[in-house]
């Protein structure tokens, strides 16, 4: 029986082989060297240390310098193999997000978006080495100024051109500008990889991509023009505006594949049969970019909460006793919000991982297959970078003024965040989609009334199905019952409930995710904190859903009333392992020896500037 106590220390030996089996679990087991070693690694060099005083243009400079050096340990054909290998993929922005987000979307953009979609149309065709080798960085042009959620209206066009065979490009309004691709110079030479829509003759084919040089050594080509925008919160990045004056294309710009080629007489042949799936099609790489995004959020997530930790056992303050002082981690105020925020960064990685397996294992070829698991992942990706932005303001206020400092490794990190809210898919978008395919698309709930003990993990994990299935009944009824002829006006009636279901259902999923790492866990301490998180992930989050469930009769008044009393035995149970727990993300030594407050001599290293 483990030794309950009221203040967290430092794990002790007996804690060790614990955060070894946690180790193991949250990076992919046996497969943690081959996915997470060689960038864990890399961050840990001295090129991916803080840089202070940086200008906006030299940290984006920086980030393309960086990105050469992601580069060189992936070069040649192996950059080909990573766009393909989705776990290798997504952790590198795990461990790269962290210490750069302006890296972090660059590797999103080149290696997924731009490297992705050309192997993913035929790309065995084309010579990749100047992509591959970085002699020309990649970038994806997709979103315009007035389309970004309604991007499947985009006005960019590609017109066939009869004569030459090959096309126009061309920006036809203001709002079609793309907005906000790395279009500027820095970083060197560009290509991109651009939406548009194909007119043959005249007629709207849909939406295409085109290989289109951007600029070469001496500046931006001809009929590129290229606005710089302002700078944005969080790590900068050279966003910019972009538009196209009639710039002319060869024929084998076209990225074609089997949803759309084109022969030799400029005739569409496509095994879709509607522009919008060719659209999806074609953009279809923004899928594994969901993933992607939600795993360089999950990084900055664990990252926060690693350092806040270690601060918190090496803050002191006034003891009860006269002249004595104990760590800020001795506090139920302090070690319990961030518990109960490490609960919840387990439940982000474990789902993580449980959905990037579901991606790897679909077959392609079956569309029922894929639309479920695209909707999983849009459905992971907004509660895990939603969750990631809780986190890292939790992270950042547990440090005090502190947590303001970039220096201490934290202070970027919840505008970092909120770019993966936006990116791949705004956040509450992919979300609605998914909602209007939930209501209907299967039946929520538990195969039984649940029944059970507050401590019984799978009651627990039952309530929160439970409660999936009260906002899809109330869903279901708000739709069949809103305003006939009055589509928006129906689902405005609806969304509310739907939104809620969508919500429950990503907590069920993670609550799945969880429970099954703990059932794989070797060893009994392991097991033992696993299962305490999990109870600590399912009881906090079950709290705003007491009526509901008491209404519903799965809950009875006792148990609400024990809700808190039970949360903070778990709490309790936990406090003395809150730095194994945080220990066991694996964050390199040298990334945290180099921030000040995640070491014991913190106050030294404050006074005395760092250069």
């Amino acid at each position: 029986m483990l030794k309950h106590a009221e203040a967290p220390l430092r794990h002790d030996a007996a804690d060790d082989s614990a955060v070894a089996e946690l180790t193991r679990l949250l990076f992919d087991g046996e497969d943690r060297e081959r996915v997470h070693g060689e960038w864990r690694r890399l961050i840990a060099g001295e090129a991916f240390a803080h840089r202070p005083g940086l200008t906006p243009t030299e940290r984006t400079e920086l980030s393309y310098e960086r990105l050469r050096l992601v580069n060189g340990t992936v070069a040649g054909t192996e950059a080909e193999a990573l766009t393909y290998d989705a776990r290798r993929l997504a952790a590198l922005h795990e461990w790269t997000g962290f210490v750069d987000g302006g890296l972090c979307t660059l590797a999103s953009i080149h290696y997924n978006l731009f490297l992705g979609s050309l192997l993913d149309h035929d790309g065995y065709r084309r010579d990749l080495t100047a992509f591959t080798a970085m002699e020309r960085t990649g970038t994806f042009l997709c979103t315009e100024l007035a389309h970004g959620n309604d991007v499947a209206a985009l006005e960019t066009v590609a017109v066939l051109d009869r004569e030459t065979g090959g096309f126009v490009l061309h920006t036809p309004t203001p709002g079609a500008r793309k907005f906000m691709p790395n279009t500027s110079l820095a970083g060197g030479p560009k290509t991109a990889v651009v939406a548009a829509r194909l007119l043959v003759d005249g007629e709207d084919q849909g939406v295409f991509l085109f290989l289109t040089p951007l600029s070469d050594a001496d500046g931006h080509l001809p009929g590129i023009r290229v606005q710089r925008l302002p700078d944005r919160t969080g790590t900068p990045v050279d966003h910019c505006l972009t538009s196209f004056e009639h710039v002319r294309l060869p024929r084998e710009a076209m990225l074609e594949a089997a949803h759309g080629r084109l022969d030799k007489d400029g005739r569409l042949n496509s095994n879709l049969g509607n522009r919008r799936k060719r659209f999806l099609r074609s953009v279809g790489r923004v899928t594994m970019g969901k993933l992607c995004m939600s795993g360089g959020t999950l990084g900055m997530a664990r990252a926060a909460l690693a350092i806040a930790v270690r601060y918190a056992h090496h803050r002191q303050v006034a003891a009860p006793k006269a002249g004595e002082r104990i760590p800020v981690a001795a506090h139920r105020s302090h070690h319990g919000r961030l518990l109960r925020s490490l609960a919840t960064a387990y439940a982000m990685t474990f789902l993580h991982r449980s959905v990037l397996d579901r991606w790897a294992g679909h077959d392609p070829t079956d569309p029922r297959q894929r639309e479920e698991t695209e909707r999983l992942i849009a459905v992971a990706k907004g509660w895990i970078t939603w969750q990631a932005r809780d986190i890292t303001v939790e992270a950042r206020e547990r440090c005090g003024a502190q947590g303001l400092f970039p220096a201490n490794g934290i202070a970027d990190l919840p505008l970092n965040v909120e770019g993966g809210i936006t990116a791949e898919g705004d956040n509450l978008v992919i979300w609605t989609k998914a909602a209007s395919e939930l209501v209907f698309a299967h039946e929520a709930g538990p195969a039984r009334a649940p029944r059970g003990e507050l401590t019984d993990l799978g009651f627990l994990r039952d309530l929160h199905a439970a409660v999936e299935r009260v906002w899809q009944t109330r869903a279901r009824a708000a739709l069949r019952g809103g305003p006939s002829g009055d589509p928006v006006g129906r689902w405005n009636e609806t969304s509310g409930a739907a939104l809620e279901m969508v919500a429950a259902h990503a907590r069920t999923a993670a609550a799945d995710a969880f429970l099954a790492a703990a059932a794989r866990a070797g060893t009994p301490r392991a097991r033992f904190l696993l299962e305490h998180l999990a109870r600590l992930f399912l009881l906090d989050e079950l709290r705003p859903h007491t009526g509901d469930l008491l209404v519903a009769g799965h809950l009875g008044p006792a148990q609400v009333e024990a809700l808190h009393t039970t949360t903070e035995q778990t709490v309790a149970a936990l406090a003395p392992h809150l730095m194994a727990l945080a220990d066991a993300f694996d964050l390199p030594p040298e990334y945290l020896a180099a921030a000040p407050i995640a070491n014991a001599d913190y106050l030294d290293r404050f006074e005395t500037p760092q250069t």
